[in-house]
């Protein structure tokens, strides 16, 4: 009898990690799908420069006021600014 409980014991550890996985690859299929979905769409460009590759920097006089001197020089460079 003991020889038949720990068979018992063992198909349904068996049987649950079988189950386990199954749900664990169902769940993961549909986060990837989701996942894919989200990133697929492409953003349309605001800026007309936005396609094109090239750093345009805003040069508007509320923008200009409020912008520190190191990234000003960075702007004025053409290099996309990386200070405040």
């Amino acid at each position: 009898m003991n020889g038949v409980r720990k068979s018992l014991a063992a198909a349904a550890i068996a049987g649950s990690m079988l189950i386990g996985g199954v749900v664990g690859a169902v769940m993961y299929g549909a986060t990837t799908i989701a996942a894919s979905a989200a990133t697929t769409a492409s953003p349309s460009p605001t800026t007309p420069a936005a396609g094109s590759g090239k750093f345009v920097p805003n040069e508007t006089a509320a923008h200009e006021a409020t912008e520190s001197a190191a990234r000003e020089a960075q702007e004025n460079a053409g290099q996309v600014p990386t200070v405040p």
